[in-house]
């Protein structure tokens, strides 16, 4: 999937927000509960900042593998003051400058990630003119001079960042992705609850019809003296209870009906009618391929890796903090006159080069220790990573295994809410003919209700489930195909 919303899938957006807009019932379904949830709800606004987040992270790693041109000016610095001059003997004392200076300097500089060290090519201009005593311009040129810092025995921190920051940014994306998957799981959560309350509002309301229908043809059979008082109140308590329980379920739909709302981000006086997604999508699910898929896509497996890698330049830097050696170089040409072109043409080699060391000669074994719980550190994150891959193994096995159940549940309960419908409405018939008791109906009644609600709630464990395993897996079973979208157009959205 290159992209999650196809045109239609807009088109379908557009349609449901103008009739959020009219204030008008707006009959939503599943599929487009999630398409607005992906693109409306904070959750899906805070994945995206997250994403956006590590991008910018990603840009500045890359840019620092490339050359960096800098320009740097002094333009100009004047001077009138007195300051602290040491004579020939030893003395001090206070001499008066009056001066203008100038500088700029121009630099190229790039990183060298196989050593770890800096080249740099650089041209600089001085100008110095003093306004007391020997008055006059002065010129100072550097026309090139080319200079290499490289640290000695040290840790190479940029060739780690090369083996860390793609793991890093790919485990972002992949989080990004589940994080839209985990969207779409709560959306089925929120629907499904207003679908549940929608129709326990309906089975009280069908309920209280029946009841009082019941009560009336059974105030006529009582006056006939065919059934007794004790059955009468019987069907005038079921009356009552009927009420009780509209009035209750009204309520809650009211408060499911809110939750909905918000996490659409819709307005407060669109009434959103749910429909029952009668068609799921048939999946053959094996716990070998499953797993392949969530190592080869899901953050998990990314996580893993950085923090093996993490763990592993912790260790490499503790030892390279040992010994500290730098060494420094730079080769060019400089001049000077009273004129900028003659600054130019006498030209004599400026030439530098040093070795910085720093040893510890006695440091108690604080930097030996430091290698030791780096590597003590790096233990601790192996055993948590095999622990964690355990763990992660055991719920993606136990999640197939659910997933594989739950499609044989739905259809039971399909089945199973058909029959006691049936049996309700048949049962119904019998006892307006005077061939059923009222227990006996009541009965019916709670199984049908029953029935109906457990049809929903599989059909809801189902639509769980299913999102579950396209958030670990990144895969989706329908279409065959991983799980993808374009970053760079949900980057540069705004």
């Amino acid at each position: 999937m290159k992209q999650f919303f196809s045109l239609i899938t807009i088109v379908s957006l557009c349609s449901l927000c103008a009739a959020a807009q009219s204030g008008r019932e707006m009959q939503l379904s599943l599929d487009d509960a999630i398409a607005m949830a992906r693109v409306r709800s904070v959750d899906a606004a805070e994945a995206l900042d997250e994403l956006k987040s590590s991008y910018w992270e990603w840009r500045s790693f890359r840019a620092e593998q490339l050359p960096e041109l800098n320009f740097k000016a002094t333009l100009p610095a004047y001077a009138r003051q007195y300051s602290s001059y040491m004579n020939e003997d030893g003395s001090f004392s206070f001499v008066r400058t009056n001066y203008l200076q100038a500088s700029g300097q121009l630099s190229l500089s790039q990183n060298i990630p196989l050593t770890g060290g800096k080249v740099s090519v650089t041209s600089s201009l001085d100008f110095l003119r003093q306004y007391d005593g020997m008055t006059g311009n002065r010129f100072m040129s550097i026309p090139v001079a080319i200079s290499l810092s490289q640290p000695l025995f040290g840790v190479n921190t940029m060739k780690w960042d090369r083996k860390i920051e793609p793991v890093r940014y790919a485990e972002a994306k992949a989080a990004f992705l589940s994080a839209t998957e985990d969207v779409a799981r709560l959306t089925v959560d929120y629907y499904f609850t207003l679908l549940m309350s929608r129709e326990n509002v309906e089975i009280s309301r069908q309920n209280l019809e029946n009841a009082e229908r019941l009560y009336a043809v059974a105030q006529e059979k009582r006056e006939m003296g065919m059934i007794s008082q004790n059955d009468l109140l019987q069907m005038e308590l079921n009356v009552i209870d009927a009420q009780s329980a509209l009035t209750d379920n009204l309520s809650e739909l009211k408060s499911d009906m809110f939750r909905l709302r918000t996490f659409l981000d819709l307005g407060e006086d669109v009434d959103i009618i749910p429909i029952i997604p009668e068609e799921v999508p048939r999946a053959d699910i094996d716990f070998r391929d499953a797993l392949d898929h969530a190592l080869a896509n899901n953050k998990f497996a990314k996580n893993m890796l950085r923090l093996q890698l993490e763990a592993d330049y912790d260790v490499a830097k503790a030892k390279g903090d040992l010994r500290e050696i730098e060494l420094f170089v730079q080769l060019g040409y400089t001049g000077t006159d009273n004129d900028i072109n003659g600054a130019y043409k006498r030209l004599r080699a400026n030439e530098v080069a040093s070795i910085g060391v720093s040893l510890p000669l006695v440091d108690w074994g604080k930097r030996r220790g430091k290698v030791k719980v780096a590597e003590s550190k790096r233990r601790v994150t192996q055993s948590r990573i095999n622990r964690e891959t355990m763990n992660f193994n055991q719920n993606i096995f136990i999640l197939v295994e659910r997933f594989t159940n739950q499609q044989q549940q739905l259809d039971l309960s399909i089945r199973a809410a058909e029959i006691a419908a049936r049996r309700y409405h048949t049962n119904v018939e019998t006892y307006l003919i005077g061939m059923l008791a009222t227990l006996e109906l009541n009965d019916s009644r709670v199984s049908k209700d029953n029935s109906r609600r457990e049809y929903i709630n599989q059909l809801y464990k189902f639509w769980n489930y299913w999102y579950q395993i396209r958030s670990l897996t990144l895969h989706d079973y329908a279409s065959g195909g991983d799980i993808n979208v374009d970053f760079e157009k949900y980057i540069n959205f705004d």
